[in-house]
């Protein structure tokens, strides 16, 4: 790093401005959700829900995440700050509720980066043959630990590294992903596929096609598969133009996505069939990779790839939101002021970094001690998470706006009615979520934990101890919370209306 990049020793170091642009935040912005990967995980309990229909749920779940990648863009305008979520909702509804959504995020990676590097390397090991090492599990587990290291220490040595690295990495994702539609929907058409294979028709794109229980239950598959694509925000910071244009990455992540999702939807039900997706909606990872070797034949490498990079990109990605969400935390005196240290060498946040990582091994290998099911419970907890902070992210978008909603149509309906509405839904989707998860016969272990599902205790358990922090912390240290809420500034609002940005 150059020395005039180091910050002078009289002060702290800065995270470093402009260091990525906006193709480079769009790219994490899409590793983050792991497209490969995610649609690996679901394509068959989607199926298993809608039917040939799987590509219409697929473009309903698109809807919530744009309307709240809206309220994404436009605080963004007004707060270029790490911490998304955490700032705005301090700013609109005050400290409590910004610790809380704050504390959604850091835990969202915690209990996802271990489940990601564990995909990785399994795909990964699976591509090259060494079908064995997958089974093996302390091999596996190894494996797993030693990759978050690497990808923590690609995060922690700087920004524009972590963009190189992520561009190879989506290239990789499209290119194989678009190989298994082309070859896949060839072999439809020629009549070639080894299922009983469907041609593909436009009315698959009805998302009611299979009834109102399939929807919901596909909505709430669907917010998984999207996440994460905020993590192009988070490095608003760091990214040129931050005020347009980390949000701009984050909302055209959401169509990008929505066309690859579709696009893979329609090639695997054509090719394998509802019948036989629907038969095996346990066994998401086998199907996937069994798919990829009656499609590609010899070059199933090639699928396998995809996800395994899909996983990597993602594994690092997801660490981003997390440590950048402590680090605004901590600035802002809501955590001790040591998670806001940033490296004078790489001006990146190294001890918020380092613990996101650390934690979320730990909680890799005690999950997995319990069983494999266990970490699958752990990542159906992630809805509950995601789509607490999503909805208090779409309220705090309407809410800081509130007296500039009714100056325009376009303030109404992109700044106020539509976030709103997105919360609305995911906060439909979370009351659906917990009654669904509290019956232990929903979880992939079908165990009871205290009566209820494990991801359901999971989650709750994680909101309690957030709570009890966030006690204990306003009592240590209660100047974070003498903050009190605002409204939008009347210039930026300007801004918007007379189309700048």
């Amino acid at each position: 790093m150059a020395t005039e990049d180091a910050a002078p020793e009289d002060r702290p170091a800065d995270l470093k401005h402009d260091a990525i642009g906006f193709v480079d935040a769009l790219v994490i912005g899409l590793n983050s959700t792991s497209p490969a990967y995610s649609i690996a995980a679901v394509i068959g309990p989607i199926v298993a829900l809608a039917g040939i229909y799987a590509p219409g749920v697929m473009v309903a779940s698109f809807v919530p995440m744009l309307l709240i990648a809206s309220a994404f863009y436009y605080l963004n305008k007004v707060d270029q700050d790490c911490g998304t979520t955490f700032s705005w909702v301090t700013r609109a509804m005050g400290p409590w509720a910004g610790w809380l959504g704050g504390w959604a995020i850091a835990m969202t990676g915690v209990l996802v980066v271990g489940s990601l590097a564990d995909v990785a390397v399994s795909f990964g090991l699976l591509a090259v043959g060494l079908d064995g090492w997958v089974e093996n599990s302390f091999v596996r587990q190894l494996l797993t630990v030693l990759l978050i290291l690497v990808m923590t220490a690609v995060c922690v040595i700087g920004t524009e590294l972590s963009a190189k690295v992520q561009n190879v990495l989506i290239l990789a994702q499209v290119v194989f992903l678009l190989v298994f539609v082309c070859v896949a929907l060839a072999k439809v058409y020629a009549g070639n596929s080894a299922y009983d294979a469907v041609e593909p028709s436009l009315d698959w794109l009805n998302p009611f096609g299979a009834g109102g229980a399939a929807l919901t239950g596909g909505l709430l598959l669907g917010v998984f598969i999207y996440w994460g694509w905020e993590s192009a925000v988070n490095l608003t910071e760091e990214v040129e133009d931050s005020a347009t244009a980390p949000g701009k990455a984050g909302l055209w992540s959401t169509v990008i996505l929505l066309v690859t999702y579709v696009s893979v939807g329609f090639a695997v039900v054509a090719y394998a069939g509802p019948a036989f997706l629907a038969e095996n909606a346990g066994e998401e990872e086998f199907v996937f990779a069994q798919l990829a070797g009656d499609v590609l034949g010899g070059w199933d490498w090639v699928l396998l790839l995809a996800v395994c990079t899909s996983a990597i990109a993602s594994t690092q990605t997801t660490i981003i939101p997390a440590s950048r969400t402590a680090l605004s935390m901590a600035r802002r005196r809501a955590l001790p002021a040591y998670y806001g240290h940033i490296s004078t060498r790489f001006r990146t946040p190294d001890v918020s970094t380092w613990w996101v990582a650390g934690i979320a091994i730990v909680w890799y290998l005690t999950v997995n001690q319990i069983s494999e099911n266990a970490l699958l419970d752990s990542l159906t907890a992630l809805s509950l998470l995601i789509a607490f902070y999503y909805a208090l992210t779409g309220v705090a978008c309407a809410v800081y706006y509130r007296r500039h909603l009714f100056e325009s149509l376009h303030n109404f309906l992109l700044i106020g009615l539509g976030p709103l509405v997105g919360a609305g839904l995911l906060t439909w989707l979370l009351v659906r979520s917990v009654a669904d998860m509290s019956d232990p016969a929903n979880s992939y272990s079908g165990s009871s934990w205290l009566g209820l599902g494990p991801p359901l205790v999971i989650g709750l358990g994680i909101a309690a101890v957030g709570v009890v922090i966030m006690i204990v912390w306003r009592l240590r240290a209660p100047a974070f919370w003498d903050e009190r809420p605002g409204v939008a500034d009347p210039d930026v609002v300007r801004g918007i209306r007379e189309g700048k940005g």
